[in-house]
């Protein structure tokens, strides 16, 4: 074990870890942020995505130590410091995007990131971005949602 600090949601948190666990591991069962979820332990499904220095990130293989030295923005947070953010999070409302919800936090992340680069995205710019599993099949509703809040 190991004593690190994280700077998460803005809060600097001193955790005594092994440096390796995964990010997500030490944001759901350390810090009680449990909105990002394990989904597949590879990378592959993007459940696990946070924001690190404000670009999305899959925090499943994340050790860490890694990630000592930036900022970490969870989907607990995420609606607070960006505007695209919270007009995807209430755009998922509106439409009903989510069926079980359990690939809505990691979609939000990569939706909100997307939106602050593309003003008008298409559907296949929407898809390359969230890059997600949806069990649920909800991608129609996905990009419902992501050109709602953009505006479109």
């Amino acid at each position: 074990m190991t004593v690190l600090s994280v700077k998460v949601n803005g809060t600097t948190h001193t955790i005594d870890v092994d440096p390796a666990m995964p990010l997500l591991w030490v944001l759901r069962d350390e810090l009680g942020l449990t909105g990002t979820k394990y989904g597949c332990g590879i990378e592959v499904c993007g459940a696990c995505t946070v924001w690190i220095d404000g670009s999305p990130e899959k925090s499943c293989h994340l050790e860490v130590k890694e990630v000592t030295s930036v900022s970490i923005t969870t989907i607990e947070e995420v609606g607070n410091v960006s505007a695209k953010a919270a007009a995807v999070q209430k755009a998922f409302v509106d439409v009903q995007a989510p069926q079980c919800g359990y690939c809505q936090p990691g979609m939000i992340m990569r939706c909100a990131k997307l939106l602050s680069s593309s003003t008008k995205p298409s559907d296949a710019s929407i898809d390359a971005a969230i890059g997600n599993v949806c069990a649920c099949g909800t991608y129609p509703r996905v990009r419902a949602a992501v050109k709602k809040a953009a505006g479109q």
